[in-house]
């Protein structure tokens, strides 16, 4: 059994093919997905596909990147997060990497709305989904500020150092790698997967971005997340069936989310990597 634990199936290039990207998740024993919201006016889209198919959940959020679009308040992110099948409140935290002729100052919209999602995800009791990008040590600060040593959560799609990795760890965070660690550019990263506990680590594909060797530059979907566990698995120096279920095992157990396989088939064998359907 595999979880992709962070992915964006109401995007284009996904959801106009949904049932067919499905139908290779479950050829690849990816049994469990994450889709996630990343605007308020996005969240029926994603919060429908959770209700219609067995094994997807959802989060409620907006994205520190989207601007524009309306601004949450504390009682809607709640709201939503406590409906049917909504696990996670985010993707939410900071953005530094595309200022402009912004200073960091000029964020502070941003970093207000990443408080929101915190106080939300306290009242709701939903783990918080974390994305940070040249923001680490304002990200660091206000989750241990905000969070009042009770939130809980994981840093998705990881690229930061071990320091800001073991920071985020005794805040109470998983660490969640995506495709780049297959990257070739990627060793620094590669040394952060070695180091996080096995009981802290999920997979994900951040699809449709992101997709892993061999299919770098293409569309990524869920199925890919094979090719990123079986990457970690032989980085770690374990069996990818062992990595597939502790990985799958901390997402149970982070987002309180019960084993819902696809379609029943919870006993197959998890493909090695030269099987992947594509």
């Amino acid at each position: 059994m595999l979880t992709d634990s962070h992915c964006h199936l109401a995007y284009p290039g996904l959801h106009e093919h949904l049932d067919a990207v499905l139908e290779r998740m479950h050829q690849n024993r990816v049994d469990r997905a994450l889709n996630i919201c990343t605007t308020l006016e996005e969240f029926d889209a994603v919060h429908a596909i959770a209700l219609r198919y067995p094994g997807i959940w959802a989060s409620v959020g907006v994205h520190p990147d989207e601007e524009g679009v309306h601004e949450p308040t504390e009682d809607e992110l709640v709201d939503r997060a406590l409906l049917p099948r909504v696990i996670g409140i985010g993707e939410t935290g900071l953005d530094y990497f595309r200022l402009g002729d912004r200073t960091v100052a000029d964020m502070e919209w941003q970093r207000e709305r990443f408080r929101v999602h915190i106080r939300a995800a306290l009242r709701a009791d939903r783990p918080l989904i974390i994305h940070t990008r040249a923001a680490a040590e304002d990200t660091l600060a206000i989750l241990a500020d905000e969070g009042q040593g009770r939130a809980r959560g994981v840093m998705h799609c990881f690229t930061e150092s071990w320091d800001i990795a073991a920071r985020a760890l005794d805040l109470g965070f998983y660490i969640s790698i995506a495709g780049i660690v297959t990257f070739k550019n990627a060793q620094a990263l590669r040394e952060v997967a070695t180091r996080v506990p096995q009981d802290r680590l999920l997979v994900e594909t951040d699809s449709p971005y992101l997709a892993p060797v061999p299919h770098r530059g293409k569309t990524n979907e869920p199925a890919y997340v094979a090719h990123v566990a079986q990457f970690l698995a032989d980085l770690r120096g374990v069996p990818l069936d062992v990595l597939s279920r502790e990985t799958s095992d901390n997402f149970s157990r982070l987002f309180d989310c019960p084993e819902e396989a696809m379609n029943g088939n919870k006993n197959a064998e998890i493909q090695p990597e030269s099987q992947v359907s594509h």
